[in-house]
Parts: structure tokens; C-alpha cells; sequence
């Protein structure tokens, strides 16, 4: 587990396994997301058993696959909803942490400074340069 902090309240992580929900959960995680669609990863780590295991370990489990290079507003309204509904810190994850910081950032357009949002996930060597637009256009629409 190699779990990244972008914030106090929002992590990001490469795959975790079911068996890591129970240390995610004592760490003081309340909720999970999984960023990763079901196609791309092998049986025992798809939805499904992520969920039942995340459940398990007392976690509230949200699935928002976000498909590589083809981010849609409906994965950030499922992001920004997850973060917002969470009692407590959110860990997303998907094959590396940059699609989970992604749709982070996008989600946070207008409630943080553009520059913050590209910069903090950067720390953790994730490059958001490229939606610096995207972000300052959800920003705009309030």
C-alpha cells in the first residue's frame, strides 16, 4: 500500500488488495473509492470483491470508474459527491493515484486555488499541468 495524502480529508493510492481494507480502515479512512473500471484489472480486485471486503472492514465503498484520458463531468459529479458525503478521510485509488488526483482536482475546481490543485498532487509526482484549463473553466461555473 503506498497511500499518497492530497489533503488531510483525500488520499490517493496505486491498487490496493482486499486484504489492505482492514490497515486503510485503522488508518482512519471512512470511505473508499475506486476509480478503476472492472475491464482493465483481474477478477479478485473488481468491484465486486472490493466492495464486500471494504464493507467488511467497515468502510463505505464507492465505485466511480474513471477511464484514462477520458475523464467525464458524470466521474467528477461522482467524485465531488463521494468527498462530500464521506464521515471522515477518503482513499481513491486506480492503477497508479493520477486518475484518482485527476478527478480530485476537478472536483475542487472553485473550492481551492487552481494552482494548489495542480501543485499538491505534483508533490506526489503527478502531472496535472494539462487541465490547468479544464479546472479554471469548472471553477468559472461556480
Amino acid at each position: 500500500m503506498d497511500i499518497r495524502p492530497l489533503t488531510d480529508r483525500y488520499a490517493v493510492s496505486p491498487q490496493i488488495a482486499p486484504e489492505d481494507l482492514p490497515a486503510i480502515r485503522a488508518a482512519g479512512f471512512a470511505t473508499v473509492i475506486d476509480n478503476r473500471p472492472d475491464a482493465e484489472i483481474p477478477h479478485d480486485l473488481q468491484e465486486t470483491a472490493m466492495r464486500r471486503a471494504a464493507e467488511a472492514a467497515g468502510l463505505t465503498f464507492v465505485s466511480n470508474p474513471v477511464i484514462g484520458g477520458a475523464i467525464t463531468m458524470a466521474n467528477v459529479d461522482a467524485q465531488r459527491a463521494a468527498i462530500d458525503a464521506a464521515t471522515g478521510p477518503v482513499l481513491a485509488y486506480c492503477a497508479s493515484g493520477n486518475r484518482s488526483s485527476i478527478v480530485w482536482a476537478l472536483a475542487n475546481a472553485g473550492r481551492m486555488p487552481t494552482d494548489a490543485l495542480i501543485a499538491i498532487p505534483a508533490g506526489h509526482g503527478y502531472r496535472l499541468d494539462g487541465f490547468r484549463r479544464d479546472i479554471d473553466a469548472l471553477a468559472a461555473q461556480g
